[in-house]
Protein backbone atom coordinates (compact mmCIF):
# COMPACT_ATOMS: atom_id res chain seq x y z
CA UNK A 1 0.00 0.00 0.00
CA UNK A 2 1.28 3.49 -0.79
CA UNK A 3 2.67 5.57 2.05
CA UNK A 4 0.39 8.57 2.49
CA UNK A 5 3.10 10.72 4.11
CA UNK A 6 5.57 10.38 1.22
CA UNK A 7 5.43 13.10 -1.40
CA UNK A 8 4.64 11.87 -4.88
CA UNK A 9 7.54 11.67 -7.33
CA UNK A 10 7.30 14.19 -10.13
CA UNK A 11 6.45 12.63 -13.48
CA UNK A 12 9.53 11.85 -15.53
CA UNK A 13 9.74 13.92 -18.69
CA UNK A 14 9.61 11.95 -21.95
CA UNK A 15 12.48 12.61 -24.32
CA UNK A 16 11.66 14.75 -27.33
CA UNK A 17 10.91 13.47 -30.80
CA UNK A 18 14.43 14.21 -32.05
CA UNK A 19 16.02 12.30 -29.15
CA UNK A 20 13.72 9.31 -29.71
CA UNK A 21 14.47 9.31 -33.44
CA UNK A 22 18.20 9.48 -32.74
CA UNK A 23 17.89 6.51 -30.36
CA UNK A 24 15.87 4.61 -32.98
CA UNK A 25 18.60 5.13 -35.58
CA UNK A 26 21.30 4.07 -33.13
CA UNK A 27 19.37 0.91 -32.19
CA UNK A 28 18.70 0.13 -35.85
CA UNK A 29 22.38 0.45 -36.73
CA UNK A 30 23.24 -1.87 -33.86
CA UNK A 31 20.73 -4.49 -35.04
CA UNK A 32 21.89 -4.33 -38.68
CA UNK A 33 25.43 -5.12 -37.54
CA UNK A 34 24.14 -8.37 -36.01
CA UNK A 35 22.64 -9.62 -39.30
CA UNK A 36 24.42 -12.44 -41.11
CA UNK A 37 24.23 -11.40 -44.74
CA UNK A 38 24.19 -14.13 -47.42
CA UNK A 39 27.03 -14.41 -49.90
CA UNK A 40 26.72 -13.94 -53.64
CA UNK A 41 26.45 -17.69 -54.35
CA UNK A 42 23.71 -18.12 -51.74
CA UNK A 43 21.71 -15.26 -53.28
CA UNK A 44 22.07 -16.81 -56.76
CA UNK A 45 20.95 -20.24 -55.45
CA UNK A 46 17.94 -18.77 -53.62
CA UNK A 47 16.95 -16.76 -56.70
CA UNK A 48 17.07 -19.92 -58.82
CA UNK A 49 14.89 -21.77 -56.32
CA UNK A 50 12.33 -18.96 -56.30
CA UNK A 51 12.19 -18.82 -60.11
CA UNK A 52 11.80 -22.62 -60.31
CA UNK A 53 8.98 -22.59 -57.74
CA UNK A 54 7.21 -19.80 -59.65
CA UNK A 55 7.43 -21.81 -62.88
CA UNK A 56 6.08 -24.96 -61.23
CA UNK A 57 3.22 -23.06 -59.59
CA UNK A 58 2.45 -21.33 -62.90
CA UNK A 59 2.16 -24.69 -64.64
CA UNK A 60 -0.04 -26.08 -61.83
CA UNK A 61 -2.37 -23.07 -61.90
CA UNK A 62 -2.48 -23.19 -65.72
CA UNK A 63 -3.43 -26.88 -65.69
CA UNK A 64 -6.10 -26.27 -63.04
CA UNK A 65 -7.49 -23.39 -65.11
CA UNK A 66 -7.62 -25.56 -68.23
CA UNK A 67 -9.29 -28.41 -66.30
CA UNK A 68 -11.97 -26.18 -64.78
CA UNK A 69 -12.57 -24.38 -68.09
CA UNK A 70 -13.04 -27.74 -69.83
CA UNK A 71 -15.38 -28.93 -67.07
CA UNK A 72 -17.44 -25.74 -67.18
CA UNK A 73 -17.75 -25.98 -70.97
CA UNK A 74 -19.03 -29.55 -70.63
CA UNK A 75 -21.59 -28.46 -68.06
CA UNK A 76 -22.78 -25.59 -70.24
CA UNK A 77 -23.17 -27.90 -73.27
CA UNK A 78 -25.38 -30.23 -71.20
CA UNK A 79 -27.71 -27.43 -70.20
Amino acid sequence: MADVNKPAKPAEKKPGAFARFKKFLKDTKSEVKKVTWPGKQQVINNTGIVIACLCVMGVIIGLMDAFFTFGLQLLLKLA
